[in-house]
């Protein structure tokens, strides 16, 4: 009887080591090494109770690794130990899933979730924790290599989006969110220019997005090198705080670079301000543009949030009425909506800084939608919250290593590969491994090659770690 439909036979061979499903994965291992992580872990991340076993390093590399090959939970790390070929090539077994897990285990800290707790104010359910020393140390090494990166684009300006996301879970200890479901609601704050991920604040599912965004911000702008003298920023309306915008104002602001702040944020809807915005004269608004099902126009207005200082610099309202068609209508009933955005950016045109607060669904709100659908960001891995958080910001810090492994080695053709693409075309190359001269040899067919850019890919890396132009 046949063995399938197609006319070849499978075969189990005792040797599993000459060959490996996966020749183009040990290049984010390379990245991550001609950047300098292997060093950065070592000097970040103690979270080891002997010395023996694995390091801190191996194990990050590990984790890494598993979420840019596509793994989704920890137990998928059986996957790549299966690749006997990928171990001889990265040089290494790969750790068990119950060792990464208590790797992940070690930044969460029962103290600090009860100190959180017991520092609420009265009537307060929500709380932020603070993070224990190893999962700050994550946070270091992902700095160390935003530094790293930018030192080879030189790139003087840096616009900073900021967005929360949500994170489904049906585990015992996620709570209740706004959408109705259960998870967590992590913050993110991503560097347009470099397509890098700065700074990252893990959150339950009830913490409202605009609850403490301030220290997230601050510690954003404070990751940036030396070497930015440029700044922006943008959010939508879980930043429209008090706080935020007279911090971003202000030149001289505490905890933060001096100089100017360019932002644009998205208001809160109030009564006052809805008021205002209706209150326009119909000559007053300009065309932004034509929609299938709606128009859109915007007009300059006078408001000051709060208690907004009366002799300090007015901030600019652009207030946005949208109409629909003829015969059609809004959930609310109405055919008209108004909504508002925030700035301190008087040079620019209302409908081009209009446009400029909206690309920012088209950054972080993607890099949101990356990690979570293809980067493991979306399933946390156990009910213990800063394991969850650690899970998160490697992540995080496996989209940043993806993108220097595209801006710095990988060909053009892939400069805006998602991982599922890198997987496709790089990662998952077939090769066999033989030994020559006393060296390890891969071999994979040429017509790969010229799509994936392997051999020249190594060789910019090497460069790179050299700390020579990689061209």
């Amino acid at each position: 009887m046949s063995q399938g439909l197609l006319p070849y036979t499978v075969e189990v061979v005792e040797r599993t080591d000459t060959v490996t499903g996966r020749a183009g994965l040990p290049l984010v291992l390379e990245t991550m090494r001609a950047l300098g992580l292997e060093q950065a872990i070592a000097q970040h991340v103690h979270v080891r109770e002997r010395q023996s076993g694995y390091t801190e390093t191996e194990k990050s590399e590990a984790l890494v690794l598993l979420l840019a090959a596509g793994g989704d939970c920890l137990d998928d790390i059986a996957v790549l130990q299966a690749d006997a070929g990928l171990g001889r090539l990265v040089g290494r077994r790969f750790p068990s899933a119950d060792t990464l897990r208590h790797f992940l285990y070690a930044c969460h800290d029962d103290a600090l979730i009860a100190q959180a707790q017991a520092a609420r104010p009265a009537g307060q359910v929500a709380y932020i924790p603070a993070e224990n020393a190893a999962l700050q140390g994550l946070a270091h090494v992902n700095t160390a290599l935003v530094h790293r990166v930018a030192a080879e684009g030189h790139n003087p300006t840096a616009t900073l989006d900021h967005d929360a996301t949500i994170q489904e879970s049906h585990k015992r200890e996620a709570l209740p969110h706004y959408q109705g479901g259960r998870g967590y609601q992590p913050a993110a704050v991503y560097w347009v220019e470099q397509d890098l991920v700065v700074a990252d604040e893990y959150r339950d599912g009830n913490v409202g997005a605009g609850m403490e965004n301030l220290p997230l911000i601050r510690r954003a702008f404070a990751s940036l090198p030396p070497a930015v003298t440029t700044r922006f920023f943008r959010a939508d309306s879980a930043c429209y705080d008090e706080r935020v915008l007279k911090w971003l104002a202000d030149p001289a602001r505490p905890g933060g670079p001096a100089g100017p702040i360019g932002f644009t944020i998205s208001a809160d809807m109030t009564e006052a301000l809805h008021a205002v915005c209706a209150a326009v004269p119909a000559r007053a608004w300009a065309l932004v543009e034509e929609r299938a099902d709606e128009t859109v126009h915007c007009a300059e207005v006078e408001f000051f949030p709060g208690d907004w200082p009366k002799l300090a610099e007015p901030l600019r309202y652009v207030a946005l009425r949208i109409r629909k068609r003829q015969g059609q209508l809004f959930a609310t009933g109405a055919d008209t909506k108004y909504l508002a955005i925030v700035s301190n950016r008087w040079e620019v045109p209302a409908a081009d800084l209009l446009r400029w607060h909206w690309q920012k669904a088209g950054t972080i709100e993607l890099v949101h939608d990356i990690t979570k659908n293809e980067l493991g960001a979306a399933v946390p891995p156990c009910g213990r919250f800063g394991a969850n958080a650690a899970w998160y910001r490697l992540s995080l810090l496996t989209y940043n290593v993806l993108s220097a492994l595209k801006s710095l080695a990988l060909p053009s053709s892939l400069s805006a590969a998602r991982p599922k693409r890198l997987r496709f075309t790089v990662f998952t190359l077939a090769g066999r491994l033989v030994s020559k001269a006393g060296r390890l040899r891969v071999r994979i067919s040429a017509a790969a090659e010229r799509l994936a850019g392997l051999i020249a890919a190594r060789r910019h890396l090497v460069l790179l770690a050299q700390g020579l132009p990689a061209g």
